[in-house]
């Protein structure tokens, strides 16, 4: 067996079809029948009288190509936020003054966050007070992005 079929056959039927529809609709090619396809609609608007038929076609084929775009995207979107995720668990892992506790931050609540970013918060408060300053806008910069999170 191939090294890609035996990969196709790990990750399964669905997975392989979503990464590949998903390349696929990305692709310049794609973008481009999606244009040509509207430009002949518009096109052929005068042939058909503007008809509710005619406006019909356009929103049923864009309604179907959508609805199911969103189930490929949001697999493909799931697979590589685990896969981020699990890289960045090991990271934290390997690093030997790393936290472990924080690799299932994902579990925490709002609350546990919210005090995770008041100890960064406080960590760059006291960069700045010691003057290292490279650091504390470091932790100030870590502390941002938590609260963007956090709403």
């Amino acid at each position: 067996m191939s090294q890609d079929a035996e990969n196709a056959h790990k990750k399964g039927w669905f997975v392989c079809f979503a990464q590949k529809a998903a390349v696929a609709t990305g692709s310049p090619w794609v973008f481009g029948l999606a244009v040509a396809v509207v430009v002949l609609w518009i096109v052929t608007g005068p042939l058909f009288k503007f008809s509710d038929t005619w406006q019909l076609v356009i929103n049923t084929g864009t309604t179907i190509i959508t609805f199911l775009m969103v189930f490929l995207i949001q697999n493909t979107q799931n697979r590589d936020a685990r896969i981020m995720q699990l890289k960045l668990d090991e990271l934290i892992r390997a690093a030997s003054k790393a936290n472990t506790a924080y690799i299932d931050m994902e579990n925490m609540s709002e609350a546990e966050l919210a005090e995770l970013q008041k100890h960064y918060e406080a960590l760059a408060k006291k960069a700045r007070d010691e003057g290292d300053h490279k650091a504390a806008e470091a932790h100030s910069d870590a502390g941002a992005k938590a609260a963007q999170v956090l709403g």
